[in-house]
């Protein structure tokens, strides 16, 4: 077989547009928001945006609309106004803005998302994992999603977002340990209105968004429809297909409709769709260490025997030569109603909701040239249904409670295939065996996860004095699941040979096993607040939260002796205690806001995904950690400094790491022994410090204003995998994007920078099937500029 030989060092196109396909593509938009504009009266420029006053940021984080600085939790919040002007298009964008929320998504199935590093795990190999739940709650219009890659999808019409932070089961309807993470899109509006955004940029890069809205029966009956384009060509570049991979191809739509039937009911029914697709997801190679395995076995010397050379020594080139498929496929979507009944002094909410995801790529699981593993597919379909009932209290007076009931049923069914090549029995068993002996070698696997959660949850705050309120929240949760996991190897060499079957076992084996669990458990919160000054208040609280049991639906790992471990089947439940504190600051006559606060999470028998190394290939599965700890302080502001002059800034110190793991997995970079004492390791994608700072500025211009407008984050480096591996540190770095522009009432031009400054930087890592020694990356997106023009009428 033919190796490609290395590309020349990199040589980053200044720009990178098709000239004459934009030029068409910019006229034919330009003529259709233009069309737009006229369409519709203009009234929409004087009406504030829901969840937005002057000074104030309204949210809805207690089941109840309140002003932001008024809720005693820690919470952040992202109006709309704010994700449209920083380009925040999606959950990875948002970590940009939020600095105590992390994301990691080497692929939208492996999607995860942590707040003070407590979540969903990541692992450096693969962290999909059907009976994993997120620690994280993720809910769009008061839904919940059940599967985390369903953050990975962009953002359609949203109002406004809220990040709040630790246990919420008491308020949400499902139980989310270490937070949530909650959306609101814009509603129908009874008044005629519209806005569309236009932006094209370098790699061919092209967003084009649309909203509208207005009445359809005089003040009874409105309706709304929006829709996203966003598309990019691939960064990375395949030497041997000549294609771009890791190229951007996302469509979303959302139609929605709202009936009132007078001031005490209203009825809204939703139905959206997304969809993600391209040549995604490749990392490219990042770097060659050292691991535990024999000096045959390391990446130079196994190379060197084929005679393949990487296509690169610069992991930001974003060259790959993978010789199989790639192809990305995936879709959700579904249909909601939220109705809302006032009853005199209380009022009945009742949110229903079916959604699905579907799941389809094909993978080259070894990342090269090489044929070790050609093939890795898991097409998965997703079903839940969920219903949630709500009863909350009316008014302002010195008692408030709201109470619930909810229910979520949901299907998972996956079929897994994985196969080997001509090159995995030499580069992943050694020369002694059968150059033969695992090409075509493959599993084919059925997999199915279901399960169902009931829970009855409720808070109380009491005013006792009009400066004191105290709060308590209980939630009881019963939860069963069942998985089933069966797996048939097939291919390879036939062979009776006692060493070379281990030899296959030691890759793949046969596996058929299923498992049920269920848990009860009774959890709650107790919380303080104290208005010092109108403007000042000062809160603490604890609360308790409890993930139930799951179970490993990715195959099993094995022991030193090839033998599948069926001990990890299951993993316990994860038990939550969290203590906070903190501060909230309105001044200057509402001009500043300010928001400290410091936390400690303890959390006993940590679900996550772990790598084992064990065996001759690197497989990962679900763990109990014993004892983690999480603790820090957080700080979210903003300051209008002049009429013209604005800033936003947030912060995040976070320490968060294993308190007790003495049986963990060993890095990759030890002597290959059965576990490691992981004690004191930070947990992994959690930088230490990470912060964000925002300004702008404005001047009069003819009938609007220029502005200016940059935005800077920044963290220090993370742990890329759950054992803390030296090789599969991510360097800390920072970011700026920037943008220049006109607005008026109508019409908002700008031009735009994201990564302003070229800054080389990583995402996730992972290391190559067999350990080889082989790193691999996901480089961060080079600078880009681009033209937004946005209109709203």
């Amino acid at each position: 077989m033919t190796y490609r030989n290395r590309v020349p060092a990199r040589a980053r196109p200044a720009c990178a547009w098709s000239t004459g396909k934009w030029f068409r593509t910019a006229s034919q938009t330009s003529a259709a928001l233009a069309a737009l504009a006229g369409a519709v009266p203009a009234m929409a420029q004087d009406i504030p945006a829901e969840g937005e006053r002057e000074g104030v940021i309204i949210v809805t984080a207690r089941q109840r609309v309140e002003d932001a600085q008024k809720v005693p939790v820690a919470l952040s919040v992202v109006d709309g106004t704010t994700l449209d002007r920083t380009a925040t298009i999606s959950t990875s964008t948002l970590s940009q803005l939020v600095p105590t929320l992390n994301y990691s998504s080497p692929n939208p199935r492996n999607t995860a998302y942590t707040i003070r590093g407590l979540g969903s795990g990541v692992a450096a190999v693969s962290s999909s994992n059907d009976g994993l739940e997120a620690g994280v709650g993720y809910y769009v219009d008061q839904v919940y999603h059940a599967r985390p890659a369903t953050a990975a999808f962009d953002f359609t019409d949203v109002e406004r977002v809220e990040i709040l932070r630790g246990p919420q089961g008491t308020l949400f309807g499902k139980n989310s340990t270490a937070g949530a993470i909650s959306i609101a899109t814009r509603k129908p509006q009874f008044t005629p209105a519209a806005d569309g955004e236009f932006s094209f940029g370098e790699h061919d890069a092209l967003r084009v968004r649309a909203a509208v809205t207005g009445p359809l029966a005089g003040d009874v009956l409105a309706f709304r429809l929006s829709g996203m384009v966003n598309r990019r060509d691939g960064l990375v570049r395949n030497i041997t297909s000549g294609h771009k991979q890791n190229d951007v191809d996302n469509k979303a739509t959302r139609a929605q409709l709202l009936f009132q039937s007078g001031p005490d009911f209203s009825l809204r029914l939703i139905a959206d769709w997304s969809s993600v697709k391209g040549e995604c997801c490749v990392p490219v190679p990042w770097k060659v260490v050292t691991t535990n395995k024999a000096a045959n076995k390391q990446f130079a010397n196994l190379a060197a025997s084929l005679g393949y050379t990487l296509p690169t020594d610069t992991v930001y080139d974003r060259v790959t030569d993978i010789d199989s498929p790639l192809n990305l496929d995936t879709s959700e979507g579904g249909v909601s109603g939220i109705a809302d009944w006032k009853l005199g002094g209380v009022t009945l909410i009742s949110v229903s909701a079916w959604r699905f995801w579907n799941w389809n790529v094909d993978n080259d699981r070894d990342y090269t040239g090489v044929e070790i593993q050609t093939i890795q597919r898991i097409p998965s379909r997703h079903d839940q249904f969920s219903q949630e009932l709500r009863l909350a209290t009316n008014g302002d007076g010195p008692l408030q409670a709201v109470g619930g009931l909810y229910f979520l049923d949901q299907v998972i069914k996956g079929t897994q295939n994985s196969e080997y090549g001509a090159d995995a029995a030499y580069w992943l068993l050694g020369s002694t065996y059968p150059a033969a002996l695992l090409d075509g070698y493959g599993i084919s696997a059925k997999t199915r996860f279901h399960a169902r959660s009931y829970a009855a949850f409720g808070e109380v705050t009491w005013r006792p004095l009009p400066r004191l309120a105290v709060t308590g929240g209980l939630r009881y949760t019963y939860e069963k699941k069942h998985g089933s996991y069966l797996g048939e190897t097939y291919g390879g060499l036939a062979t009776t040979n006692p060493t070379d079957i281990k030899g296959k076992k030691g890759i793949l084996q046969d596996q058929d096993y299923a498992q049920r669990v269920s848990d009860g458990s009774i959890t709650g919160r107790v919380n303080f607040a104290y208005d010092l000054t109108d403007g000042v208040m000062v809160y603490a609280g604890y609360a308790q939260a409890e993930k139930s049991g799951g179970i490993n639906m990715s195959g099993l790992p094995v022991d030193q002796n090839f033998l599948l471990d069926t001990s990890k089947a299951v993993v316990r439940p994860e038990k939550n205690k969290s203590w906070e504190a903190g501060i909230k600051i309105r001044a200057l006559n509402d001009a500043l806001t300010l928001s400290l606060d410091a936390f400690r999470v303890d959390v006993t028998d940590y679900q996550a995904n772990v790598v084992n190394n064990v065996g001759t290939s690197l497989r990962t599965y679900l763990a109990n950690i014993p004892k983690v700890r999480s603790q820090g302080v957080e700080l979210d502001g903003s300051w209008r400094v002049s009429p013209r002059f604005s800033v936003r800034f947030a912060g995040a110190y976070t320490d968060a790491r294993y308190r007790s793991y003495p049986a963990g997995p060993c890095p990759i970079e030890t002597v290959a022994t059965p576990s490691c004492d992981l004690s004191g390791v930070r947990l992994a994608n959690t930088p230490r410090w990470a912060g964000s700072l925002g300004g702008e500025y404005t001047a009069p211009l003819a009938a609007g204003e220029a502005y200016l407008r940059a935005d800077a984050n920044a963290r220090t480096r993370v742990n890329g995998d759950a054992s803390g591996s030296t090789y599969l540190v991510i360097p800390g770095y920072a970011l700026v994007n920037a943008s220049i522009g006109y607005r008026s009432g109508v019409w908002d031009v700008s031009v735009f920078a994201r990564n302003l400054f070229d800054k080389d930087y990583l995402q996730n890592v992972t290391a190559q099937t067999g350990n080889s020694g082989l790193i691999f990356a996901n480089p961060g997106d080079p600078r880009i500029i681009g033209l937004s023009v946005r209109l709203r009428q």
